[in-house]
């Protein structure tokens, strides 16, 4: 019966529109609070931010730095709410962690030009794995934009190589209101995954594998978004709609069907 509830809940979620994931993941988890973690787990939702009260820098949420109803600030390494016995990564991780954190800064400010970004890293037996996010939003006018990005990777040390393993989702907004146009609205995410043996001679070069690869990813999902996505869309609104009359469109259609009859003969 849960295993019914659950399935029936990822294909309505599938089904709704994506800017309101988060408000239509709370109600079903008020109506079917068994299976709020499975969801919280499962479901990739639109980051929320919060400031680090012993820093007072900004960090993301997720459900990889969540113990129950707390969060591990990336900045303090400490949960808000304290959490008595929370698991923590152990100190090489740690420091491999806030090693990524200032390179993804970086990155940040040199394609998204702001924003926020997080890094969690956590251990594994015969490895470790973390998380890289990040987040832009526009300011709020007539236009509001937001973009979400999610790379989950899986670093697995094999005597001088890793086999890593990487799955991005991005998670885009858009949406525009005028009189002229009306409302307009563009959401929807993408997932892709990828695995890959890269040489390793310290913990620094895990620092350049995972940056290398999610700078890879975040490329062609943009690339992705721009020329197919978003023109297929162009695409079927141009054919929706005609700019020049249809009269000039039919006479254009048809000196293009002579010409192609008369090289035929």
């Amino acid at each position: 019966m849960a295993s019914d509830q659950f399935d029936s809940a990822l294909d309505l979620l599938r089904r709704l529109p994506p800017h309101s994931t988060s408000a239509n993941l709370d109600r079903i988890c008020a109506l079917a609070p068994d299976l709020t973690e499975d969801l919280l787990s499962s479901i990739d939702q639109p980051l929320q931010t919060r400031q680090c009260t012993k820093t007072k820098r900004d960090y993301l949420l997720c459900d990889y730095n969540r113990d129950g109803d707390s969060y591990r600030s990336p900045w303090s390494n400490e949960f808000e709410p304290e959490v008595e016995d929370a698991e923590m990564p152990s100190e090489r991780v740690r420091r491999m962690e806030v090693r990524m954190g200032e390179a993804v800064e970086v990155y940040r400010e040199l394609y998204y030009e702001g924003g926020v970004s997080s890094v969690y890293f956590w251990d594994l037996d015969d490895g470790f794995a973390g998380v890289v996010l990040l987040k832009k939003v526009t300011p709020k006018t007539s236009s509001e934009g937001a973009w979400d990005s999610i790379h989950v990777f899986e670093a697995i040390n094999r005597a001088r190589t890793a086999h890593y393993k990487l799955t991005s989702t991005v998670i885009l907004h858009l949406s525009r209101s005028n009189e002229v146009l009306g409302n307009m609205d563009l959401s929807g995410n993408m997932t892709r995954q990828i695995e890959q043996d890269m040489p390793v001679q310290d913990d620094g070069s895990h620092i350049v594998n995972v940056g290398k690869l999610v700078e890879d990813m975040e490329l062609k999902m943009r690339n992705l978004l721009q020329e197919v996505y978003f023109g297929k869309a162009k695409d079927i609104v141009g054919d929706l709609r005609s700019i020049q009359p249809l009269t000039e469109a039919n006479k254009d259609k048809a000196t293009h069907q002579e010409m192609i009859n008369s090289m035929k003969r």
